[in-house]
């Protein structure tokens, strides 16, 4: 893969073409590695988008790099610590042992692509235990009443619908518990105010009065 070196970033990129015919659009994924996407069917002078973009792409990238990813190489969060993460090969048993003493989390699977289910399954069943025993103190608080709740595969964090059914994100064990508890009070308020206007964030900031910087800390945090 192509490199951008600016400053001190070496930044990896690759270059593709979009739909549109008249814009090149930078982005950056996950990794950190950038993604230029050209117009379709015309010529751009591609190092001289780059020299145009340079500061849009420094400041991205470091904001990037400050992001704290959950599973990573080696490590993975939880209770928003990094712990460290070692594979063993086993052809007999598959299983995930997490030593709180040492933090370190043992996967011994027969492959090493096994790890992020093995994960998910740990977290799954933590969360889980940790959502219903959360809800059950922090909705007579807020003297709320939810019809279920339940822990999936989702994009969002949490979410609220309109009959009182709460979801959350299987990975909510691996956030510090402050950040954990904002999640669940995010969507706990929405059961008095289903919407983002200044009533739902009065009703939020009574239970949470820096519900503001808890969503900063948040954004920084890279699900898998």
């Amino acid at each position: 893969m192509p490199v951008i070196q600016i400053g001190r970033h070496r930044i990896e990129y690759s270059v593709t073409t979009g739909t549109s015919r008249r814009y090149t659009y930078f982005r950056f994924r996950t990794d950190k590695t950038l993604e230029i996407v050209l117009p379709r069917g015309r010529r751009v002078d591609l190092d001289s988008a780059i020299r145009n973009r340079q500061a849009w792409i420094v400041k991205h990238y470091e904001r990037l790099s400050q992001n704290r990813r959950i599973l990573d190489e080696g490590q993975v969060m939880f209770d928003g610590e990094h712990l460290k993460l070692i594979f063993e090969e086993s052809q007999e048993k598959e299983e995930l042992l997490h030593d709180p003493i040492r933090k370190v989390v043992t996967v011994r699977s027969s492959e090493r692509s096994r790890i992020r289910e093995l994960v998910r399954r740990w977290f799954l069943k933590e969360t889980s235990r940790y959502v219903v025993a959360k809800l059950e103190g922090l909705s007579g608080m807020l003297d709320v009443k939810y019809s279920r709740a339940d822990v999936r595969q989702m994009k969002n964090w949490g979410y609220c619908t309109r009959d009182g059914r709460l979801s959350f994100n299987w990975q909510l064990i691996a956030l510090p518990e402050r950040l954990r508890e904002y999640i669940i009070l995010h969507e706990l308020a929405h059961l008095s105010e289903f919407n983002h206007s200044s009533a739902f964030k009065g009703r939020l900031a009574a239970f949470c009065p820096d519900y503001r910087q808890r969503e900063k800390e948040l954004d920084k945090i890279t699900s898998l």
